[in-house]
């Protein structure tokens, strides 16, 4: 049985709803453990195709359970005396604001977009080996927006210098636009541990925000 550590676990997403059941963000792990301990949130845990609530003691007993009968269906985070699962959903008890709509313009949600790849070559690399360009570049005018920002490889960085793609004979692989819902949570939905996340996560609130 693979298990994973504690540091990895507790940098696991989770999905934070509001008191009304409305996705709200999506949080770390620790995070979560936090709003849990403190009494402010409830684990919403998904269990034979309905869901089930949990507060944090409740959460630890059947933890336990699950260690036993289920180990390999959670990740887990370690204590001195015992294991808990990392939950997949937590319902905050007490707010009940709705989520911002506005996809936030940020490094992280255009490597998302990119889906870490290249635009000029087409080749998937790790985040440290991609930089964002520009594609008009600002020197002649161009802006920092969706539409004018892509991830580059620094091989396709250096031949494009600070020139247009047409320029320096390159093409663009897919015309960069702002994505209507966040890209992040698209790459989560497509794990199946977050596969009990697509309840909440209806038309109305792709764009959870994510912290």
């Amino acid at each position: 049985m693979a298990v994973q550590t504690v540091q990895s676990s507790l940098d696991n997403r989770v999905l934070i709803l509001n008191r009304n059941y409305m996705a709200i963000r999506v949080a770390g792990a620790k995070k979560a453990f936090s709003l849990l301990f403190r009494e402010v949130a409830e684990v919403i845990s998904y269990e034979e195709g309905t869901y089930a609530n949990y507060d944090f003691n409740s959460w630890c007993e059947i933890s336990q359970f699950k260690r036993r009968f289920e180990p390999d269906g959670h990740d887990w985070v370690s204590t001195v005396n015992f294991h808990i699962a990392v939950p997949r959903i937590i319902r905050l008890l007490f707010y009940d604001r709705l989520p911002r709509t506005e996809v936030r313009f940020n490094r992280r949600n255009i490597f998302a977009r990119d889906k870490n790849r290249c635009q000029y070559c087409g080749k998937k690399f790790v985040t440290s080996e991609l930089s964002l360009d520009h594609i008009t570049p600002r020197s002649a005018g161009g802006r920092t927006n969706w539409a004018n920002i892509v991830c580059a490889c620094t091989d396709c960085n250096v031949k494009k210098a600070n020139r247009t793609p047409t320029q320096a004979g390159m093409k663009l692989i897919r015309k960069p636009v702002k994505p209507k819902h966040n890209p992040l949570v698209h790459i989560h939905l497509g794990t199946e541990r977050y596969h009990s996340w697509k309840q909440f996560l209806d038309n109305a609130y792709w764009s959870v925000e994510l912290k």
